[in-house]
């Protein structure tokens, strides 16, 4: 789990193809530090797996279903990512919940100074949509952040001076793709109460469960 605080903005050392595995090198320090071989980093966003170690940084193997989700496919030698390792329970949460599990890939579609700060303006895939909500958080790449407003299917954050000066979303451009977690309790609620409203009337229905075992009433 993370928190979508980004602890370090790393760089795209490699992006490998072979005929059955894709395998991404990042040279990073902080976020190298205390990382051992099977540990989960946050890239973009993005839960990976530590593969492989080396002084100045990591590599990760890269599955299809992350490329099929992913903008991390698209990455270039030079490219700059956002990096977070995960939570210890001694941490502060000073985002929100991310589990690191990109649910989409949203479009930038407009950039504008506001104050100090960065408004930028994307596009959801349809689907996703509904999960967003004004004032509700998003993880952008990796970023916790605040919505400051949503129409359809077209939503936008703030980015303040600190932020900006602390991720890599800022080297992007209008167009560009951005890995999209939406807010895991949205997904959970509406779960739950779907399952609510297709129990069979009269019929028993899990209320909890405990062991791994449903407690039905």
């Amino acid at each position: 789990m993370f928190t979508g605080i980004v602890e370090e903005v790393g760089t795209v050392r490699e992006l490998r193809n072979s005929e059955e595995s894709v395998a991404l090198s990042i040279a990073a320090h902080v976020t190298r530090d205390d990382v051992a071989l099977g540990d989960s980093v946050s890239v973009n966003g993005t839960c990976l797996t530590v593969t492989d170690l080396d002084d100045g940084g990591f590599t990760f193997g890269l599955a299809p279903e992350t490329l099929r989700r992913t903008s991390l496919g698209a990455l270039a030698t030079g490219a700059r990512v956002n990096l977070e390792r995960a939570v210890r329970p001694s941490d502060r949460l000073g985002g929100h919940i991310v589990q690191g599990h990109i649910d989409g890939v949203a479009r930038i579609t407009n950039l504008r100074p506001d104050g100090d700060s960065l408004y930028v303006t994307l596009e959801t895939p349809a689907e996703l949509a509904r999960y967003v909500v004004e004032k509700g958080f998003v993880a952008l790449d990796g970023i916790s952040l605040t919505v400051t407003e949503r129409e359809g299917t077209r939503f936008a954050v703030a980015l303040v001076a600190y932020t900006r000066g602390h991720v890599a979303l800022v080297d992007k451009s209008v167009g560009d793709p951005v890995n999209l977690e939406v807010d895991v309790v949205a997904k959970y609620v509406e779960s739950i109460l779907g399952d609510r409203g297709s129990a069979p009337s009269g019929g028993s229905r899990p209320v909890a469960v405990r062991g791994g075992e449903g407690v039905t009433e």
